[in-house]
């Protein structure tokens, strides 16, 4: 029989699948890791699992302790499927810039998860880099792994990644594009790959907010560098001890929209449904294609999934109001029949008998009614009020024609006009406008339709 002992023999090798469509005008063949097959559906799970083993050989995490760690959510969620299996507890501090998504997540698997404000120093006491430094202190038999610092995080994927990408592409990699948060999934895997092939080149993207590419380029950690931005996972406001510079050649960075609208290309176009940071390391990839050659194999890492972010570059609303997307545009007349466009236009001939008119508005429980005359046109309309108001006035106006006691004509309009523009016809005296559709059938366009549409 074939199974796994545990979720955890289920971590890694996984799939490298070729981007076509985003990457149709790029010469090099352009194949994604895709670190979402992982069981917490991301590349964290790796290094998460090898934290936590190293630990236990050293003796740092001792059997029924705590494990406390700052994370943006993957990492968490690697961890703690791990103590699951292991018989750990784990106490999470994330920023409240990360999605809601991603804490339930850390909390469906027993988890508790503290939020910290995002725009603060690392040093300061509210950051949840030192919010889970003291917690570390405070709860007895509490081991935290500092995957920033903690240097089992790049040999995970020294062991593993980068071997799995030599033997997937058959050591004929010349790109390795990953984006960079604590350095370890591109150090690791990048040493591993140059020391298969020195003319390997590799690219850490960045998001603007962070310190990295300056620092590479320059040597200068500038803090005017570092402010919010919306990208998750990747960059940071400090040098982790996983990102060796040596190992990384170039650093190319994101805007928080462009990372955005690829992490949804990425789900329309390719199929893959992948994360925030899979997106930005997709556009980075394309702001440097033009340094691809033809017979180059670029590999990029698509390290975690969409499902976490659902309430966020999955979400139009979410989008506009950040300005990543177009407004919605306005409803047009044509949405405004929405609800009745199948039906066919009641209306009543200016020679009929009044009775007639206040039949078909009794039948169809309306309240106006446009009229017309022999060839077809509309020559006039009957509203509910003033048409009741005459005949009380005069009840005999029952046998008289509608051409007698009819109104103006309801007003047209275009079915590409605006809502805003179909609003501005009405007013106490017109109550509804006419709009042929596409077909050429007549529609009637009342203020009720219009609120419907608004609300």
């Amino acid at each position: 029989m074939q199974y796994c002992s545990s979720i955890l023999e289920t971590i890694g090798n996984t799939p490298l699948v070729k981007i076509n469509n985003i990457t149709k005008d790029c010469t090099a063949l352009v194949l994604a890791k895709v670190e979402t097959f992982n069981p917490g559906n991301s590349i964290k799970d790796r290094m998460a699992l090898k934290m936590i083993e190293d630990a236990e050989k050293s003796g740092k995490l001792k059997p029924g302790g705590t494990i406390v760690e700052g994370t943006s959510g993957n990492t968490g969620m690697g961890l703690a499927i791990a103590a699951v299996i292991k018989g750990y507890k784990c106490i999470f501090t994330t920023t409240d810039k990360q999605s809601k998504e991603k804490v339930d997540a850390l909390k469906a698997f027993g988890a508790d998860v503290i939020v910290c404000p995002t725009d603060v120093e690392p040093d300061d006491p509210r950051s949840y880099y030192s919010v889970s430094s003291r917690l570390e202190k405070e709860i007895p038999n509490a081991w935290k792994p500092n995957q920033y610092d903690n240097l089992s995080n790049s040999l995970a994927h020294y062991e593993q990644t980068g071997p799995e990408i030599w033997k997937q592409t058959e050591g004929k990699i010349t790109h390795l594009v990953v984006g960079v948060g604590t350095g370890g999934t591109i150090c690791g895997t990048a040493k591993y790959l140059k020391e298969q092939n020195p003319l390997i080149k590799t690219w850490g993207i960045d998001t603007y907010g962070s310190v990295f590419k300056k620092y590479k380029e320059t040597g200068i950690f500038d803090k005017n560098e570092i402010y919010p931005y919306i990208t998750e996972g990747i960059g940071e406001d400090f040098l982790p001890a996983n990102v060796d510079f040596d190992l990384i050649d170039s650093f190319e960075k994101v805007t928080d929209k462009d990372a955005a609208i690829m992490t949804r290309r990425l789900a329309r176009e390719e199929g893959i449904f992948a994360g925030n940071s899979a997106g930005s390391a997709m556009a980075g990839l394309m702001q440097i294609a033009h340094n691809f050659k033809k017979d180059d194999v670029v590999v990029v890492i698509f390290h975690d999934h969409g499902t976490r972010y659902l309430g966020k570059m999955f979400n139009d609303d979410w989008m506009r109001d950040r300005g990543f997307i177009s407004p919605e545009p306005k409803k047009q007349a044509i949405d405004l029949i929405e609800t009745h466009k199948h039906l066919p236009l009641v209306f009543v001939y200016e020679d009929q008998p009044v009775s007639d008119a206040f039949g078909l508005m009794q039948k169809y429980n309306i309240s106006q009614m446009p009229v017309r005359n022999k060839q077809g046109d509309f020559t006039g309309s009957l509203i509910d009020g003033h048409l009741f108001a005459q005949l009380v006035i005069n009840k005999e106006l029952m046998q008289s024609s509608v051409k007698s006691i009819m109104q103006a004509p309801f007003p047209y309009v275009k079915s590409t006009d605006t809502i805003d523009s179909v609003s501005a016809k009405f007013s106490n005296l017109i109550q509804a406008v006419l709009m042929m559709d596409m077909g050429g059938n007549w529609h009637i366009i009342t203020k009720v339709d219009v609120i419907h549409a608004i609300g």
